[in-house]
């Protein structure tokens, strides 16, 4: 079923009210990895709420108990769980996307004010932490349900939603939530979900809209050394100490090789290689090394083979290291030995690999490599968060129905991927609900989430706003 030309229309002839709209939610910080920021998140929610509602969405917020941050016991943000439409004709398709942010400061190596959404008109770029990651997709829904409301157009389907403000921390509290609420049986609120949509990844390139089917699961940790009671002069005390950054440093190279290949043992326990025709649809898609090296911005590609390429960044486990907290990183030439540092690192895993497998593992290996170096410094292994992965069936018909609203908006037949980012609840949701779940991005390879300058292109913004709404007429056309 074709999206109504008349839904298209106010799409296309709103899109300055849409990228303000944007810059609203983008001027929010809501960083939930930082303490001081925590009101910020629960603004978000409000915000996030406050829209849903003027177009119709019965809202709620859901309480997910509290974390210790920082030293502090903090109440973790609500989620904002809101739906319209209950016609038991139509199918009911859940929509879930997190309002939280990554850290971002302008010294970071922005171009501009981080939390100020820079419009770049001769570009077509949007600047801004949040605008593809996921604020952005977030108000992709916004958009839809602005212009059925106003056109006094009927959703083609229900719609419900679940969207939270701890993804980039873990999503902590949300899988208890789930878990608990879909428990209720035919009184849960989930209860006649017939299928999930999700926004919160990215095309494989530039140029190629995408359908992805899969994601890898993540583990991630951190490492502390101690060793003085207080930071040393190293010129008093250098050369007589066991110095806690040397040894962290020396546990750290040893936990992946520079081409990648994770050196803990029993890592890759059960992960099979890639066979013929696994081969052949990684060579049929549509990417190259230099989509690779255009996206991180150098030449550094550790294979001249798309399709090694390829299963490196979205289909074999990796290891990635973080950055040392601790040490001295300021200006100028600090002579002090820390006290206490940290190495943050995690594993992003495939299946039938486990957070509590590879923990295991993981913990085994680094203490024992900190037994070799026979040092008096003191050794803690922190497992913080984690999330299984994730692979849907694709021969269902809510992929076909984004495989249609995709050709109808773009004029592209989409890539099929897997996606080498963890969204540790999509296993979660999946799992409770026992519906296919879909991954339908908006934004492009290049956007830079997580990074410095993130951005989501105007194009992207406004044709993905009509690629959601039309997904949803293509839903209501396959359930007739």
């Amino acid at each position: 079923m074709v999206a109504p030309k008349n839904f298209l229309d106010f799409v296309d002839s709103n899109a300055d009210k849409f990228i303000d709209r944007l810059g609203e939610a983008v001027a929010i910080p809501s960083i939930s990895g930082d303490a001081a920021r925590r009101e910020d998140v629960k603004k978000m929610a409000q915000w996030l709420s406050n829209q849903l509602s003027q177009y119709g969405v019965e809202t709620q917020f859901v309480p997910l108990g509290t974390q210790v941050l920082d030293g502090k016991t903090l109440e973790l943000p609500p989620a904002v769980i809101g739906k319209i439409g209950n016609d038991p004709s139509k199918k009911t398709i859940l929509i879930y996307g997190h309002f939280d942010v990554q850290p971002a400061q302008k010294d970071d190596g922005w171009n501009t004010e981080p939390f100020e959404l820079h419009v770049d008109k001769d570009s077509g770029k949007m600047f801004g932490r949040g605008s593809t990651d996921d604020k952005g997709p977030i108000l992709g829904w916004l958009n839809v349900l602005d212009a059925h409301h106003t056109l006094g157009l009927a959703l083609p389907v229900n719609l419900r939603f679940v969207f939270e403000g701890m993804e980039e921390s873990g999503s902590e509290g949300l899988d208890e939530y789930i878990s608990s609420e879909t428990a209720k049986g035919t009184g849960s609120y989930f209860h006649g979900v017939d299928a999930v949509c999700i926004s919160d990844n990215y095309w494989l390139n530039t140029r190629t809209p995408c359908l992805t089917y899969g994601l890898r699961g993540i583990a991630y940790y951190q490492i502390v050394v101690s060793g003085p009671g207080a930071d040393l002069h190293s010129g008093i005390y250098g050369g007589s100490v066991y110095e806690p950054m040397t040894t962290l440093i020396a546990i750290m190279s040893k936990l992946v090789a520079p081409n990648g290949r994770i050196l803990i043992p029993g890592v890759y326990d059960g992960v099979q290689a890639a066979d013929s025709n696994e081969l052949e649809k990684y060579d049929a898609l549509d990417y190259s090394v230099s989509d690779l090296e255009s996206a991180v911005g150098g030449r550094i590609a550790n294979s001249d083979d798309k399709a090694t390429l390829l299963m490196g960044k979205m289909r074999n486990p990796s290891l990635s290291l973080h950055g040392i907290e601790g040490a001295f990183s300021g200006t100028g030439a600090k002579t002090v030995i820390p006290a206490t540092v940290s190495g943050k690192f995690s594993l992003r895993l495939v299946p039938p690999q486990t957070p509590e497998d590879i923990t295991q593992k993981v913990t085994a290996y680094i203490e024992e490599e900190f037994a070799k170096l026979q040092t008096k410094n003191t050794l803690k292994v922190e497992y913080l968060h984690g999330g299984k992965a994730w692979v849907a069936d694709t021969n269902h018909w809510n992929f076909e129905a984004a495989r249609r609203a995709t050709e109808a908006v773009y004029l592209q037949t989409p890539n099929y991927t897997r996606e080498g980012g963890s969204i540790p609840v999509t296993l979660t949701i999946a799992d409770n609900l026992g519906v296919n779940v879909l991954l339908l991005p908006m934004g492009r390879a290049d956007d830079g989430a997580h990074s410095t300058n993130e951005k989501l292109d105007i194009s992207n913004f406004i044709q993905g706003t009509k690629l959601l709404g039309s997904y949803l007429y293509e839903v209501a056309e396959i359930a007739k």
